[in-house]
């Protein structure tokens, strides 16, 4: 089985959020348990050169849009032991970020063409492919709807992900026909329209064979009003074809035996957790103290992430005996809160903006707590970085927080962490608050630490159920191929 993995981003190569991970590791996992992994993505000019070291180009073709005709370059190269394809065009992708620009609708439909036309070009042949969010979106619509007759593409099965449904591509129905070439029927009932307009969001979901989210609790809330960002009917609709898959984290890179960028490695010779604690302190301008529970937060500072709890209720935190480590950025008002604090209560608060891969690690080390209290959270990786890195989360339950994250009983000494179920800020103070009383009790909280060190965060579990999921298109395909082909 041969599977390629379609996403705008995935590390090594391009990173701006949790969609790179998964990109990035899940193939990795995949290899190892035998399936043909893949993926493909724009040449970015913020890839590195290291990586971009080991591509050639293996093809150069024209790619239709609407009425122009686009040069296209395929890029074949191998990092980490996983093959990439690289699409590129420098008119769209030769920029110092991956989005935000006013033609990002036109540079992810030329992405979507793109991949489909080097699907057609390539000696690999590929059983899924396997859509990553909105960039990806029109794949599996084209697929169907231009490519159902191709040779090579029309017996190409399709799984879509959703990482995140708030950000769908949505964009104007004329700017869409002129891009992809197509009339007015494409916007009819089993189409693109949404509230007037043409969502690639909508084109992944109706038309891939398999559709799929980072976890089972998120699953089952997008199919509700309040987090379906108008696409629940759709979702429920199509419930029977959605599976919620828990993301895991590179185990092998998010070591904490081996991770140089920690200032005591675990196994060490000095205590793991209170060397890096302490190194922390003395990173972030706290007052290094062994005795005070630290609070960490990596982050973007948004919305969906809660931090209008935190705002809410922030002096009163900043009145217990803690100290908060904080890297991350976003919106002002958030970064100015934090800001505020750091200036005001300089031995309670310190604040890092933009990111620093090094810096997070060695929050993750060295916080005693993390704090992640999101609106939502289709996954969240962080909780799952801190379990690793022996820090306890405090998290609001929903989507992959509430499937990763047990709160701690402690009349069976079962739980990993801390969690509330309310959108409600002194919900949140009061299980803060509980979370230090049994900071304060260290047979408790050997327990509690030891039970997130003693869970599996690896892609092994989930690349299981993502194979089960291919497997489940597999004879699909084989039947589809013992039909004749029409031209």
């Amino acid at each position: 089985m041969n599977v390629l993995f379609v996403t705008s981003e995935a590390v090594p190569l391009a990173k701006t959020g949790g969609l790179a991970d998964v990109a990035g590791a899940l193939p990795k996992a995949l290899l190892e348990n035998g399936v043909g992994a893949s993926v493909i993505l724009p040449k970015y000019e913020s890839i590195p050169w290291k990586h971009l070291q080991h591509f050639e180009t293996i093809d150069t073709f024209s790619v239709q849009m609407g009425w122009r005709m686009q040069y296209c370059g395929l890029l074949r190269g191998e990092v980490g032991g996983v093959v990439y394809y690289l699409i590129d065009n420098e008119h769209y992708f030769r920029r110092g970020g991956l989005y935000g620009y006013g033609d990002d609708p036109e540079r992810f439909v030329f992405f979507s063409i793109a991949v489909l036309e080097a699907v057609r070009r390539m000696d690999t042949r590929f059983d899924v492919l396997h859509c990553h969010d909105w960039q990806a979106g029109l794949v599996p619509f084209l697929l169907k709807r231009r490519y159902f007759q191709d040779e090579v593409l029309g017996g190409i099965r399709t799984v879509f992900t959703i990482h995140n449904l708030r950000y769908q591509g949505i964009f104007g129905q004329q700017e869409m026909m002129d891009m992809i070439g197509m009339g007015p029927e494409i916007f009819s009932e089993g189409g693109l329209e949404f509230h007037g307009a043409a969502s690639c969001m909508k084109g992944g979901l109706l038309y891939a064979d398999k559709l799929t989210t980072v976890s089972p609790s998120y699953a089952e809330e997008i199919k509700t009003a309040y987090y379906g960002e108008g696409l629940d009917g759709l979702l429920r609709w199509r419930a029977a074809d959605l599976a919620g898959i828990v993301n895991g984290i590179d185990t092998a890179d998010f070591d904490p035996a081996a991770d140089e960028a920690l200032h005591a490695k675990l196994g060490g010779s000095a205590p793991y957790k209170l060397a890096n604690k302490l190194a922390l302190q003395r990173e972030m301008g706290l007052p290094e103290r062994a005795d005070v529970p630290v609070i960490g937060i990596v982050s973007r500072l948004v919305e969906q992430k809660g931090f209008d709890l935190i705002d809410a209720v922030f002096g009163e935190l900043l009145e217990e005996d803690v100290q908060f480590a904080i890297l991350g950025s976003g919106e002002w008002k958030y970064e100015e809160m934090f800001r505020q604090a750091s200036h005001s209560r300089y031995d309670k608060c310190s604040i890092r903006t933009g990111f620093d891969d090094g810096l997070a690690r060695r929050i993750y080390a060295g916080s005693d707590l993390y704090l992640m209290p999101s609106q939502f959270e289709p996954c969240g990786l962080s909780q799952l970085l801190a379990l690793r890195y022996g820090t306890v989360p405090i998290v609001r339950e929903t989507g992959g927080l509430k499937d990763t994250v047990q709160p701690f009983n402690e009349y069976t000494g079962e739980g990993n962490g801390f969690s509330f179920a309310h959108y409600n800020a002194h919900d949140m103070l009061y299980t803060i608050r509980r979370a230090l009383h049994y900071y304060r009790n260290e047979q408790a909280w050997k327990v509690i630490v030891s039970n997130g060190e003693n869970d599996d965060y690896s892609w092994s579990r989930s690349a299981k159920s993502y194979i089960g999921l291919y497997e489940q298109l597999a004879p699909e395909r084989k039947e589809k191929e013992s039909w004749p082909v029409t031209l």
